[in-house]
């Protein structure tokens, strides 16, 4: 069962007041899909999914002295922003690595202007050989379930998430929120939801 936290112990533990959080909800800061209603003994109450609200009132708390609520709800809306960047600033500004930027390159042809669809490809490729857990292969693998399914997971909540049983490794595009429940003998090696890593995508190219 997912892991919800009650309206009254959110305000609590984040800190903030009943009114900032109906503020942030209004400027799309934070998804109206994440105000859950529940039948409680006291009536209906509003829930949250724990983990997402806690991590992403800690975001906005972080980022409002810099950013204006505007930008900060362009940040976390999962749709791509109209940006463009070459390979050198790619490269130059350290977004990711030329091994990423090679291995692309080899699977596609030389790209020398990248879309922010290509660019996330290229974050989740880049953020998954940087942990050490995949391999080259495995991110050929990667390029082309990301690269078959682009269409549908555009502007949608998903997730992807990487497995691997006896040497063998899978990987796999869902829908979020994905439950996934495995046998003892396999491995999660990594679980992302795409949401998130589109957040840091734009935070690194602003």
């Amino acid at each position: 069962m997912e892991n919800l936290i009650s309206k009254k112990d959110l305000l609590e533990a984040a800190n903030i007041s009943y009114g900032q959080l109906y503020r942030w909800k209004r400027k799309n800061l934070i998804p109206e899909n994440w105000f859950i209603r529940k039948s409680t003994f006291t009536g209906q109450e509003t829930f949250f999914p724990k983990e997402d609200i806690l991590q992403r009132i800690e975001k906005i708390k972080n980022l409002k002295d810099d950013l204006s609520l505007d930008e900060l709800a362009d940040m976390f809306s999962p749709s791509p922003t109209i940006t463009s960047l070459s390979a050198d600033v790619l490269t130059k500004r350290n977004i990711v690595s030329n091994t990423a930027l090679e291995m692309y390159n080899n699977h596609n042809g030389t790209t020398s202007t990248f879309s922010f669809d290509q660019l996330l490809t290229l974050y989740l490729l880049d953020t998954l050989l940087q942990t050490g857990e995949m391999n080259r292969s495995e991110g050929m693998e990667l390029l082309q379930i990301l690269q078959h399914h682009s269409n549908e997971i555009n502007g949608k909540e998903s997730e992807l998430i990487f497995i691997r049983k006896m040497g063998v490794s899978f990987f796999i595009l869902t829908p979020e929120p994905a439950k996934l429940f495995v046998e003892s003998q396999t491995k999660i090696i990594a679980h992302y939801k795409l949401n998130q890593c589109i957040e840091e995508l734009k935070l690194k190219i602003s």
